[in-house]
């Protein structure tokens, strides 16, 4: 759940309505290693996870567009990815990094009576609030989406083992169709000099997200 200290904590943001994510004109084949989707039956032991990791189901595979599209089975999300990149989950949630693990993506379901807030707008309020709570120097800022969607931005990321730079990670809170008690996190982070790229390919997939 999002708590910190036993509760959890609520940030307010100015956040612009109606706003949309744009790809700057980028499609998937500019983060791409076209390979026929051969990346993602691979079994990297780089990529992190339990022990019940299973790679993910490829459904789709299109050379020209540098795009593989993907069946994350226990989350019932179905997303595009480049080509080149790898892929796995297990029961909570898909994870998916470019070959040289810069980019790394986590894809989550949410359910907001469980985190304790009432929906994604506030699910993004308050996680921002908990990261900020944890990490002063980490600046949060977020948007709201088209489609009741929300986008919250964190610069100033330190960065992990096998990073040469502090990160941006992308936070897109996106409700289920039909049924706004729940949602999906998709969670992205890359190295903060890269952060308007990383945002150009957030924005293809979010448009190709399908949420079962």
């Amino acid at each position: 759940m999002l708590a910190l200290g036993g509760a959890a904590l609520c940030l307010a943001f100015p956040a612009r309505a109606n706003d949309k994510l744009d790809a700057g004109g980028l499609s998937f084949r500019d983060f791409a290693n076209v390979d026929n989707g051969a990346s993602f039956a691979r079994r990297d032991p780089m990529i992190a996870g339990g022990p019940n990791q299973i790679p993910s189901r490829i459904i789709g595979i299109d050379n020209n567009r540098g795009v593989v599209r993907v069946r994350l089975e226990q989350i019932r999300v179905t997303v595009d990815l480049p080509q080149g990149w790898e892929a796995t989950e297990d029961w909570e949630r898909g994870v998916a990094y470019s070959s040289d693990k810069r980019y790394r993506l986590i894809v989550w379901r949410v359910d907001f009576e469980f985190e304790g807030v009432k929906d994604a707008e506030h699910y993004a309020a308050t996680k921002a609030g908990a990261i900020k709570a944890r990490r002063p120097n980490v600046k949060a800022e977020a948007r709201k989406l088209e489609d009741r969607a929300f986008l919250v931005v964190f610069e100033n990321v330190p960065k992990a083992g096998g990073d040469d730079e502090a990160r941006v990670v992308f936070d897109l809170i996106m409700p289920q169709p039909g049924n706004p008690k729940f949602g999906v996190l998709v969670t992205l982070g890359v190295p903060a000099s890269d952060a308007g790229r990383g945002l150009n390919l957030l924005a293809l997939i979010m448009k190709s997200i399908r949420i079962d």
